[in-house]
């Protein structure tokens, strides 16, 4: 796999401007995604994860939502301030994006084959008939049959499974390097979940398409992620690998999502839920913003706030003071050891 990045979020805060004052979205957030990558976006709702991918899009609402800090990079090129122009330029050609529900995404009034067709033709030279059978080969390509049919069909005339193939073939059309998925299973039953998860990992593999993959469901993750990010509240709590998270996860949030995931092997009355809430944006000012519902707190998560922490696994890093006291205690032992030999 390239180690080049398609995409470097740098410090990234992200503001909503209300009556009620500033309320912060996203606060200071670092990430990348390789070229060929599939990396994982994971927390509950209201966690700052759509918000991250509309930031990066440049979707945010108009005199609502605002970047008050940080960089967002592609391919090099500082996005953040770019003009309207520019980023009418970079959507849907260079970074494409796959919403959570396709029926909001797709316009009711016009045929699949006239918003595919007008995709195609606002980022290339082609003409119409040229554009209408690259929309027919990507419609194919996405395992949707009667190509040629559903482009005179409406959205509403197609199943809810068809109509997010039909999101992604207008999402790969131009060869996008970055593919942001947000949720884009999560209204599907699970054999369309299945068909869709395949459908993205064989458009990974066959183009070598950076995906950003926005979920809640750490079941997708493992199917289909390399690394994975773990949201909390705005913040970035714990990243790395797919491998390592799974196997040897730190934060006290990410192990309450990983106990969260029902088990057929064991039977239990009851499922693991995390206590209490992710709290409202802006709300907690000191301290750790995952204190208040980890059983592992103590006085110094409600006082300081915790930075991303090495875990000594490559890549692999953690916002929690626990990590930094079992490094401590290590160290301890260690030189005792020493001492008594």
């Amino acid at each position: 796999m390239s180690k080049h990045p398609v995409l470097e979020v740098k410090g990234l805060k992200t503001s909503f401007f209300t009556d009620d004052g500033e309320v912060p979205a996203v606060d200071e957030i670092d990430f990348y995604i390789n070229e060929g990558e599939i990396l994982g976006i994971v927390g509950e709702s209201g966690c700052g994860k759509s918000v991250t991918s509309l930031s990066i899009m440049g979707l945010l609402p108009k005199g609502i939502g605002k970047i008050v800090g940080g960089e967002i990079l592609f391919k090099g090129e500082s996005i953040v301030n770019a003009s309207e122009k520019r980023m009418k330029e970079i959507r849907g050609k260079e970074i494409a994006m796959i919403f959570q529900e396709p029926m909001t995404s797709l316009n009711p009034l016009f045929t699949i084959g006239n918003q595919m067709v007008e995709a195609i033709r606002i980022h290339s030279k082609m003409n119409k008939k040229q554009a209408q059978e690259r929309a027919i080969e990507m419609l194919k390509l996405v395992g949707l049959p009667r190509a040629k049919e559903i482009m005179n069909e409406y959205p509403h005339q197609l199943s809810g499974g068809m109509r997010q193939r039909v999101m992604i073939a207008m999402a790969m059309v131009c060869n996008p390097s970055l593919l942001i998925a947000d949720e884009p299973t999560t209204a599907l039953d699970v054999t369309i979940q299945a068909q869709i998860l395949k459908l993205m990992k064989d458009l990974n593999k066959n183009f070598n398409t950076a995906i950003m993959m926005i979920t809640h469901d750490l079941g997708v993750v493992a199917e289909v992620c390399h690394r994975v990010v773990v949201m909390y509240s705005g913040k970035i709590v714990e990243e790395g690998d797919v491998c390592t998270i799974f196997k040897s996860p730190k934060h006290p949030y990410t192990i309450g999502l990983i106990q969260s995931i029902p088990d057929i092997r064991e039977k239990k009355a009851r499922l693991y839920s995390i206590p209490g809430n992710v709290p409202k944006p802006g709300s907690i000012r000191q301290g750790c913003r995952f204190a208040a519902r980890c059983e592992h707190a103590f006085e110094r998560c409600f006082k300081e706030n915790p930075g991303l922490y090495e875990t000594g696994e490559q890549g692999h890093k953690v916002r929690c003071f626990l990590h930094q006291r079992e490094e401590e205690m290590n160290v301890e032992r260690t030189v005792a050891a020493g001492e008594r030999t």
